[in-house]
């Protein structure tokens, strides 16, 4: 979380209270904050819309989400970002793979994802280590890797 960060929403879930930060009437970010966080109503049509979507996701993984996204991604994490949109949802890709299909490197993949304003929107958990499961959010132990762990288990992925 930014320090100055303002939400317009805060929404509980079984992994996390979300963070949900709008611009000019598009979604710019999803922050993990921590479950005893104090939870906000949406503030707006779009705000309402996007937890809406959240609780439809939780119900069903297969959930589609349609929503106006404000991303400003260097060239090299749009590709990564993309890429991510096209993992199925049950299967994973390792941080090596993706970086070959994409001619980059590990290290490359991971910042990428790790610099993912949108978890959840764009499935940077299911980018998983060579033999484990890797960072998360730029952490490589505590609750990011719970909260990769539970997104993984609901989508239904076995390792």
């Amino acid at each position: 979380m930014k320090p100055a960060c303002r939400y317009a929403a805060k929404y509980l879930t079984p992994f996390a209270v979300l963070g949900i930060r709008a611009e000019a009437g598009k979604l710019a970010g999803i922050d993990f904050l921590p479950r005893d966080e104090a939870t906000l109503a949406p503030s707006d049509a779009l705000t309402r819309q996007v937890c809406e979507q959240i609780e439809a996701y939780l119900h069903d993984p297969d959930f589609q989400f349609d929503l106006p996204l404000r991303q400003s991604p260097t060239p090299h994490q749009m590709k990564v970002w993309q890429a991510l949109l096209a993992i199925p949802r049950g299967q994973a890709t390792t941080y090596g793979e993706l970086a070959r299909q994409l001619v980059s490197s590990p290290r490359a993949v991971g910042q990428a994802c790790g610099s993912n304003p949108l978890p959840l929107i764009i499935p940077c958990h299911r980018v998983v280590a060579k033999n484990g499961a890797g960072g998360f959010m730029h952490h490589a132990s505590g609750a990011p890797l719970a909260i990769k762990d539970w997104l993984l288990r609901h989508e239904g992925y076995q390792r």
